[in-house]
């Protein structure tokens, strides 16, 4: 995937520890060979819990890679925060698309996705169909 676009992927949570763990997680399960961009924003921009608009701003242009960005989320707040910076449109790169999927499962899947070529509609449909995994 060297030189091609590829969807970015931005992991959005109350918490920085959290977003960078997840990041992780995701970047470990989905290796063997070079990962799509991820980036984790987590928390405020003084480390406390919560969500930052500038620093899911600075995640989104980092991983931005021209094929769009899928930016995935924890909790409600963190919902409001990325709808509001995608209504006021100049704070997210072009394409960046907020993706309804499981935190944790959809990172992995979305990471994957976008690892192996995906475009965004792949990225945010196999994010989205980790709500159906089955754990019994």
């Amino acid at each position: 995937m060297t030189g091609e676009k590829q969807v970015g992927i931005v992991l959005v949570s109350h918490s920085g520890p959290v977003a960078e763990a997840v990041a992780e997680l995701a970047g470990g399960l989905a290796a063997g060979g070079a990962t799509a961009p991820v980036a984790a924003a987590g928390g405020t921009s003084a480390g406390g819990l919560g969500t930052s608009p500038e620093l899911i701003a600075e995640a989104a242009r980092r991983v931005d890679r021209g094929a769009g960005v899928a930016l995935l989320v924890d909790l409600g707040s963190a919902v409001l925060t990325v709808k509001s910076m995608l209504a006021e449109g100049d704070e997210l790169p072009p394409g960046a698309r907020l993706v309804d999927a499981p935190f944790v499962e959809g990172a992995v899947a979305a990471l994957v996705t976008a690892s192996a070529g995906g475009d965004l509609d792949a990225v945010e449909a196999a994010a989205s169909d980790a709500y159906g995994y089955r754990k019994t």
